[in-house]
């Protein structure tokens, strides 16, 4: 079922389709094998402290996201065939394609909420 993600900070929507992936397949499965990762889409890993970007055929952005949503760590453009460090306090983690979060001003601090569709 998607997700709207908003940031309740400054009030811009970050994506109006975003997935969840909480099973362990859901997670390691991600977002590789999609050709495309369009504006609007988002996929957010649960449990989640740390990201790769290997098999991805594009950048994207990611929100690491403590257990009230709170973005702890912003980190954007990244590029296929890397990895993040594990970031500690991180629950959860938002994938969105690259240039959401700057296009949205979400960064560090920012409360994020999803909503059903």
């Amino acid at each position: 079922m998607p997700y709207k993600v908003i940031n309740t900070s400054n009030g811009r929507v970050l994506a109006d389709r975003a997935e969840q992936a909480a099973s362990f397949f859901d997670r390691f499965r991600g977002l590789m094998g999609r050709a495309r990762f369009q504006r609007g889409e988002g996929l957010l890993l649960e449990p989640c402290n740390a990201i790769h970007t290997f098999f991805l055929r594009v950048a994207i952005d990611a929100a690491f996201l403590d257990g009230d949503h709170r973005v702890i760590e912003a980190v954007a453009g990244l590029a296929p065939w890397r990895a993040t460090r594990v970031i500690r306090g991180a629950r959860s983690v938002l994938e969105l394609p690259a240039g959401t979060l700057a296009a949205t001003l979400t960064s560090r601090g920012d409360e994020l909420t999803f909503e059903l569709c």
